[in-house]
């Protein structure tokens, strides 16, 4: 088994799909290949909003079994999320957490956590202290 398959995921919800791409692209450049990473963003026809269905796929996407943290940009991204998380199903589930924490700086810096093999609550921990 790899790292990156050992490594917590990071799935990136957001109300733009350009927003989510964009963060994505900046925690692959700071981490590369050494986590899981997926996003979402727009809703199932494109525009501005988000869909639980394009969320569960994204974080079957970045699937790790120690887990996924999960960060999104405002309420609806959260509540979708949560949906999402619901559909993925016991076990996995349990193995998912929405973060607490600014979109792109909590992502940035769970990743880099997350590449050198921190735990998915130590992950969760890190990003949200950026939290006001």
């Amino acid at each position: 088994m790899n790292a990156k398959a050992q490594n917590v995921g990071i799935v990136i919800v957001s109300h733009s799909p350009l927003v989510a791409k964009g963060t994505a692209d900046m925690v692959r450049q700071m981490v590369g290949d050494s986590v899981p990473l997926a996003w979402s963003g727009g809703n199932s026809r494109g525009e501005l909003g988000t869909d639980a269905e394009g969320i569960l796929k994204a974080v079957e996407e970045a699937w790790s079994e120690a887990g996924v943290a999960v960060f999104v940009d405002l309420g609806g991204a959260e509540t979708n999320s949560e949906m999402a998380i619901e559909m993925l199903g016991s076990p996995r589930s349990q193995r998912v957490s929405i973060c607490n924490a600014p979109i792109v700086e909590g992502a940035v810096i769970a990743a880099a956590e997350a590449s050198g093999g921190a735990s998915l609550a130590k992950v969760v921990a890190t990003a949200e202290e950026l939290s006001p």
